[in-house]
């Protein structure tokens, strides 16, 4: 006899972002002064933070602290105070939206690939949240801007598997911490112009409701050879930061086959979605996007605001957006989906 588990479900969804704020013309005169008269390639380069279609970022740290030297101990320190804080930030108002309380969650997913926590985050955060002593805890490191999208993927995974139960899945990322004035690199020029802190949480529960987004089902697709792609690089100062000009172009060649795959498993296609929810990593990204899935000019335009108003935060962004889009209506079949390290597509199916 076939045992029917209730679908997870989207109770609540919240987002949270450091005090300290990053207006792109500063971090403009910031990086000048850093690289010009070291970095012969600077003002080639300069149109990079034009071009982003970022206003405002924000960071754990204000901007005099990137004017200093930093090692890996101070860039673990600032990790671990900031990431720590934004944790019980947005896992705090993701439990408010969702009515439930910290003792009540049974699984915490925590999703960071900016620095590492040993204790990890859900670990020093238990105490100012109020966990239960008994609560399942899964730190995730590695997914880089697909941890959002894997992360909630999992999550949804572990509150099929034990119906009733309440996951709360927090992606935290302090990408600033790999701002680098000592490497003289177009990805670090690149990094310094895409990437902002914060937090995003995300409460699933597998109880049977109406209420909220259901995940009907979630998948990934790892290309080979593509290693090279995105990724962070360590040496003793920190994580210097990976990028390849391809990515647009592995976008626009690459997303709607493997997107396709993935629906065709569950006996769908592209054209039967109503709604899709992408993390912007780039304004051209989001332009590959729009036409690798024939979508109008302007479709994704909430992936635009938020990548305008926060910046690339790595795996929180695409829960940015999800958020946003939730609260203004999103509807039916969606598509939620990321791309991270690997080169790796994640991608959720939402009944919304």
């Amino acid at each position: 006899m076939t045992v029917s588990h209730p679908l997870p479900r989207i109770a609540g969804i919240a987002t949270a972002v450091p005090p300290h704020v990053l207006p792109q013309s500063e971090v403009v005169a910031h990086a000048a002064e850093m690289f010009g008269k070291r970095f012969r390639d600077f003002e080639r380069l300069r149109p990079v933070f034009e071009n982003t279609g970022i206003m405002v970022r924000y960071s754990v740290r204000p901007f005099d602290w990137f004017h200093r030297s930093q090692n890996w101990q101070q860039r673990t320190e600032a990790y671990l105070d900031g990431a720590t804080e934004l944790f019980v930030k947005a896992a705090t108002a993701a439990l408010e939206r969702a009515g439930v309380s910290a003792g009540e969650i049974d699984t915490v997913v925590t999703v960071s690939s900016t620095g590492i926590a040993t204790p990890s985050l859900e670990a020093r955060a238990h105490q100012a949240m109020g966990f239960r002593p008994d609560v399942h805890r899964v730190p995730v490191f590695g997914l880089g801007c697909a941890g959002g999208v894997s992360g909630l993927s999992l999550a949804a995974r572990l509150a099929r598997a034990d119906p009733g139960s309440k996951v709360l899945l927090v992606a935290v990322e302090i990408c600033t911490l790999a701002f680098r004035d000592d490497e003289l690199t177009k990805s670090n020029i690149v990094a310094t112009a895409l990437f902002g802190d914060g937090a995003a949480g995300l409460v699933l529960t597998a109880d049977g409701r109406e209420e909220g987004a259901d995940v009907i089902s979630a998948g990934e697709h790892l290309w080979p050879e593509t290693l090279g792609v995105m990724g962070w690089q360590v040496d003793p100062e920190g994580f210097g930061a990976i990028f390849s000009a391809s990515i647009p172009d592995l976008v626009s060649e690459r997303m709607r086959p493997a997107v396709g795959e993935f629906l065709e498993r569950q006996g769908e296609s592209v054209d039967d979605l109503g709604g899709f929810v992408f993390h912007p990593g780039g304004a051209k990204v989001v332009d590959a996007l729009e036409g690798a899935f024939r979508l109008p000019q302007g479709t994704l335009n909430v992936e635009r605001e938020i990548l305008r108003d926060f910046g690339n935060m790595s795996a929180p962004t695409v829960l940015f957006v999800l958020e946003r889009k939730l609260r203004e209506g999103l509807a039916g079949r969606a598509l939620v989906s990321a791309l991270g390290p690997g080169f790796t597509g994640s991608f959720v199916r939402l009944d919304a």
